[in-house]
């Protein structure tokens, strides 16, 4: 696969540094003298103090350590008052060595349960939010702890993740333990009791945000007697009983805004919670049955906003302002606006957050029946959502937007009208500007957005155009694995375009994924796999190859190959080493591969891996390694014919790309005699003979061009009769689509009886076919017959006697235009090949006569990439008088004439130019 989409879940000397802008910085330091050294201790305090602040909390601490001055300035309370401990792993430990610096803190954002059961440690007695997410494991023993540890707590929110470990007992403790709670927000809890609700009720006077997302079960009736909650969300939970909701919950005197997206409500329900005196906003996005009652009329409950699927979210929202345009951009309106509403900013930031988490998840689900309502509005909110000035409402409007665009994560297919959407509305601007921030978390979802969505031509290029593809070869050197790994997957997907390779080049790009290989070798198999597969894209350009050769990508990717047990970083590292090794004309990749340690055996132990397209890239990687004459040896000394046999053996079902590298690497090894033999003897011949019945054009080609092969060799040449291998070669010959499969077919058909074997069948049959019982003359006849046949092809009657009456070279010329097969001119044949298709214009058979001279005739073809190599065998084996017989054998065949005399005129034309 060459590219990747996801749904959810500084270098040295002169070369230039990347790092994100931050322009109050640059503004600071912009006095100093840039050509000569910066003393960074004589920086302005606040100067340090903001650069400070815009470093995670490991790079903090770590450059708190570089001396005296810094260190004070490092512990200032404004720079712990906030502390987001996602992007890395944080321990008790860890946690523990922080706390000196987190005595004023009041934010903290944490990811898995490890994390969570680190925050205890923080000694952060006057916390007063806590967010979470990826709280599968956090039991109620775990946030028992941690809320009895933290009694100011104001705000606490677990999610999106389910929390199933998480019962009404921990949301009891939470309300005895927290009296000045505010805002209590839980995804996926299982059973929310009685009990639950009436000790938030009692216990949490302050309580107006409350928010049970995707949970199973709740008490409606007891939810009713919060009545301090203003803003509530049961999107996504079941077994609502909506009679008991729309009875009670209208009767809450505070209640202003309610969610109740992605649940089974209907309009009646709708209707009555409508006319409640005091909600203002109802959110009922994704709601199946009350968007199927057509004759539900939302919009006679005035006064009050029903957002859904079938209205107008963005006007609806605008009608709450009364000095407001209903325009598209009333988030964007309403954050610029001089005037402010206490009431009004509190629904409107609740808004926000409720519509990403809800946008998000509809995302997730990938429903069908949605296109119109994500390319008229889902898109443009998503947008207005990432301008937001809540972080977490950014980073989830970044990651619907890397969501809603994919159709199937599996096969890299995105939509292409959605991805086209965002970029028309301005999307690439918003989400470049988005990963530039110094915040990780935005710069890993925008990335991860930037990635899906330049799956898409158009955007791939706007991407480039608005400098995409440096700022993500700046994010892929980030020492946060979760910013490189989206960076990373963002610079495959570009890659794939030829037009964007030689920029990624010289962004710096190449030196990046290499070393981001090395910096992730162990414990990051996404970032693994996203660098190999851009290194892959990468190294099938000529140029780009050469860079990533010099970065030190065939040790890195050598590394992946032999040490990487992930069967995606495995697959992407051997297709960048097939792509490294098919440049061998050009540049010294194919011998450098080859040469490091370990490459070959890792490749060979690959091709036995239970998963087809590690099998795929690992064949079709030896396969061009085997163009290199050392290398073919050194595969076979490493176990590669018996591995690449078994391989053909085992792929008869198997997909056209894991057949035609399976073949095309038994073709490569059996250009040696040695390998050719060996091959034989493993049982090569009959799987190979089974691959040439293929129905895939590329896997005629190389099953073909291996056979051609192993029938130089009498012994395999008779195990190819004696399996069955004369019919499959004839069929080849006659009927595929292909051309060189059937040049390929015919040339092992005349090998096959050019006498050779006859002379090795009377000695004695193969060793492992003594039962087998095979007529070589009807054989014979079969073959000579198609091979005739095939030749015709290629013979005009018109040219053939225009160039019979004259010897002029046009009418020489004409014969070889049409007889020609392009793709013949890049074989390379041994001067033993050569050799026999010299003895064979001496054969009685007029049918071979006429096959070798034409098979000179292509192998010898001026601008062919090896004709001069064939000319000079040929010169060097005599073969110009055997040619000038040929075309004067008063019995031979018109074809062979005309072949052999345009065989002499080519071998003259090569002569004359050498001598030049």
């Amino acid at each position: 696969m060459s590219r990747r989409v996801r749904r959810k879940v500084a270098r040295k000397g002169k070369e230039k540094v990347i790092l994100p802008s931050y322009p109050e910085i640059e503004e600071e330091i912009s006095g100093v003298d840039r050509s000569g050294l910066v003393d960074w201790t004589s920086l302005p305090h606040d100067t340090v103090i903001q650069l400070l602040s815009c470093l995670n909390y490991r790079d903090r601490a770590s450059l708190s350590s570089t001396c005296k001055t810094w260190r004070l300035l490092g512990i200032s309370p404004c720079l712990w008052s906030t502390l987001d401990l996602r992007a890395h792993k944080c321990d008790s430990t860890m946690a523990a060595s922080l706390a000196s610096r987190c005595v004023n803190l009041q934010k903290v954002r944490f990811r898995g349960a490890e994390s969570a059961d680190a925050i205890i440690h923080l000694q952060a007695r006057n916390l007063r939010e806590i967010s979470g997410d990826y709280c599968r494991k956090i039991s109620d023993a775990s946030l028992s702890v941690i809320v009895a540890r933290h009694e100011a707590l104001e705000s606490l929110q677990l999610g999106p993740d389910f929390c199933e470990r998480i019962s009404s007992d921990a949301i009891k403790a939470i309300a005895l333990c927290c009296h000045k709670l505010k805002k209590l927000r839980l995804s996926g809890i299982r059973d929310v009791n009685a009990d639950a609700m009436n000790a938030l009720a009692k216990h949490c006077p302050n309580l107006t945000d409350i928010g049970f997302i995707d949970c199973l079960t709740i008490d409606e009736m007891a939810l009713g007697n919060v009545v301090s909650v203003r803003f509530l969300s049961v999107a996504g939970t079941s077994n609502m009983k909506w009679g008991t909701v729309s009875h009670h919950w209208r009767k809450l005197p505070n209640l202003i805004g309610l969610d109740v997206s992605r649940t089974d409500i209907g309009s009646t329900a709708v209707a009555r919670l409508l006319s409640s005196s005091c909600l203002k906003v109802l959110c009922a996005l994704n709601c199946p049955v009350l968007e199927g009652d057509v004759s539900f009329a939302g919009s006679k409950h005035k006064g009050k906003v029903l957002l859904a699927l079938f209205t107008d979210i963005l006007k609806d929202i605008a009608s709450l302002f009364v000095d407001m345009s209903k325009g598209r951009n009333v988030f964007l309106d309403w954050r610029n606006s001089k005037s402010k509403d206490k009431n009004l900013d509190e629904i409107m930031i609740w808004l926000e957050w409720i519509l990403s988490h809800t946008l998000l998840r509809i995302a997730e689900s990938n429903q069908q029946g949605l296109d119109e309502f994500w390319l008229k509005q889902g898109a443009s909110l998503l947008l207005n959502l990432m301008q937001s000035s809540q972080e977490d409402v950014q980073e989830r409007a970044a990651t619907g937007l890397a969501t809603f665009v994919v159709i199937d994560d599996e096969n890299a297919s995105i939509d292409c009208g959605r991805a086209e959407a965002v970029m028309r509305d301005g999307g690439i601007r918003l989400l470049l500007n988005l990963a530039k921030s110094w915040r990780e978390g935005l710069q890993s979802e925008a990335a991860k957005a930037i990635a899906n969505l330049s799956v898409n031509a158009n955007v791939a290029k706007a991407v480039a155009e608005e400098g995409g593809i440096t700022i993500l070869a700046g994010l892929a050197r980030s020492m946060n694995r979760l910013v490189a790994e989206e960076a990373a997957g963002g610079l495959w997907n570009l890659s794939v375009g030829e037009e964007h390779k030689g920029s990624i080049a010289e962004a710096g790009g190449v030196k990046a994924l290499v070393d981001l290989i090395f910096k992730w070798s162990s414990g990051g198999d996404g970032v693994l796999e996203r660098a190999a597969g851009a290194l892959a894209n990468l190294a099938a350009d000529d140029k780009c190859s050469t860079e990533v050769a010099v970065a030190g990508g065939v040790h890195a990717l050598v590394m992946l190959a032999r040490n990487c047990k992930f069967e995606g970083v495995q697959e992407q590292a051997a297709r960048a080493l097939a792509n490294l090794a098919a440049h061998g004309d050009s540049n010294s990749n194919n011998a450098a591969v080859g040469q490091e340690a370990g490459a070959l055996e890792a490749l060979v132990q690959l091709t036995q891996s239970p998963h087809e397209g590690v099998r795929q890239e690992a064949a079709g990687a030896l396969w061009n390694l085997s163009f290199d004459d050392r290398n073919r040896e050194a595969i076979a000394a490493a176990g590669g014919v018996e591995a690449l046999v078994a391989l053909a053996q085992s792929c008869s079902n198997a997909s056209p790309g894991l057949q035609e590298r399976a073949a095309g690497a038994l073709w490569g090894l059996s250009v040696s005699e040695v390998n050719s033999i060996a091959i034989g003897r493993e049982g090569g011949v009959a799987p190979l003979i089974a691959l040439a019945r293929s129905e895939a054009e590329d896997v005629h080609e190389t099953a073909a061009g291996a056979l051609w092969n192993l029938a130089f060799n009498p012994g395999n040449a008779l195990r190819i009769v004696e399996e069955g291998g004369v019919p499959a070669l004839v069929h080849l010959c006659s009927s595929s689509v292909s051309k060189m499969a059937r040049f390929m077919a015919a040339l092992a058909l005349a090998y096959m009886f050019d006498g050779r074997m006859d002379e090795y069948a009377l000695v004695g049959t193969s060793s492992d076919s003594m039962s087998k019982s095979v007529s070589l003359d009807g054989a014979r006849r079969m073959a000579l017959k198609h091979i005739e046949a095939f030749v015709l092809t290629f013979s005009d009657p018109q040219s053939f006697a225009a160039a019979a009456a004259s010897s002029a070279p046009a009418a020489l010329a004409q014969v070889t235009e049409g007889a020609r097969i392009q793709e013949a001119g890049h074989l390379r044949c041994s001067g033993a090949e050569i050799g026999r298709f010299v003895t064979m214009l001496r054969n009685p058979s007029s049918v071979l006569k006429a096959c070798a001279a034409f098979a000179l005739l292509q192998f010898t073809i001026p601008g062919g990439r090896h004709a001069v190599h064939h000319a000079s065998l040929m010169q060097n084996a005599g073969a110009g008088r055997v040619l000038r017989a040929a075309a004067a054998a008063a019995t031979a065949p018109l074809e062979a004439k005309i072949f052999a005399r345009i065989v002499l005129r080519n071998l003259e034309h090569h002569h004359i130019e050498s001598s030049l």
